[in-house]
């Protein structure tokens, strides 16, 4: 059997971080259309596929160790496999993210359903974007794509902030709503979080494309 060379090796390693990324990008969705449609089906499928997520967590890291320890690799390579080792930390960061809201939408079902006065659904697929956008600037080895990621989890934040504000508001005005308002709050905060780990995945991208650190540029500019 011929002996597979580096270069293919990269390859297998960049083709199963795809995947992995799919089924985070899959975990996201799933958990958000849990929430909108208060869906336990799909709360379970997102805990299922949250162990997927950690065992191609797991493969992909110790590829990446036995490239590094075997083959010694410079330059751009020894970047890509670095930068590989801290993607799927952010990726399996998503699931856990995506798992959390699947919790607080059971949480809110026992709770009393409710109508929060939050647009979850934007705000989701936002973070959505910017995962298939990270996910995409790592296909295809574009750092530009990665920078607008990046540049969008300004509206992320804000959008969390006036969720955040609208749901403290419900509490001022209907104390008997706090255990609604409070995880749907939770929920916000999980996805502004999965912004931030798409956001880092960027970052991650850029830095095997330019060599560049530009993890602290965006909060030192403002």
């Amino acid at each position: 059997m011929p002996r597979i060379n580096f270069h293919e090796e990269l390859d297998n390693l960049k083709d199963k971080v795809l995947a992995m990324a799919a089924l985070t990008q899959l975990a996201v969705e799933n958990s958000l259309e849990a929430y909108l449609k208060r869906d336990i089906g799909l709360c379970k499928y997102v805990k299922q596929n949250e162990t997927a997520i950690n065992t191609a967590q797991r493969e992909i890291d110790e590829m990446a160790y036995v490239l590094l320890a075997k083959q010694q690799p410079m330059a751009i390579d020894l970047r890509f496999i670095l930068a590989v080792i801290k993607i799927t930390g952010d990726l399996e960061r998503v699931g856990d993210q995506s798992l959390a809201i699947t919790k607080r939408t059971k949480n809110l079902m026992k709770a009393g359903d409710l109508d929060l006065p939050v647009d979850f659904e934007s705000m989701g697929r936002y973070a959505v974007k910017m995962i298939r956008s990270s996910v995409q600037s790592l296909i295809e080895g574009d750092a530009r794509l990665a920078a607008s990621v990046r540049e969008m989890d300004d509206e992320i934040d804000r959008m969390y902030r006036v969720a955040s504000e609208d749901l403290l508001r419900l509490i001022e005005q209907k104390p008997e709503m706090t255990a609604q308002a409070m995880n749907g709050i939770f929920i916000a905060k999980n996805l502004e979080r999965i912004a931030d780990h798409a956001g880092n995945v960027a970052t991650d991208v850029i830095f095997w494309i330019r060599g560049a650190d530009v993890r602290h540029e965006l909060s030192l500019a403002g």
